[in-house]
């Protein structure tokens, strides 16, 4: 993953072990909009991809 986008996830509070709920996507493929510890912001799809999620 690109170090910026990285540091950039980070400092929103987006870390292994954290919660992130899904609340919208864009149309026609555009950003996604997620919550992480109340906060909300939207990136775009590609980067999103790049995030391991675990189910439980």
């Amino acid at each position: 993953m690109n170090p910026i986008l990285r540091r950039r996830l980070a400092d929103l509070g987006v870390s292994e072990g954290v919660n992130i709920r899904l609340k919208g996507k864009g149309p026609f493929w555009g950003p996604i909009t997620l919550e992480c510890n109340g906060q909300l912001f939207a990136i775009r799809r590609k980067e999103a991809s790049l995030i391991e999620v675990n189910m439980s």
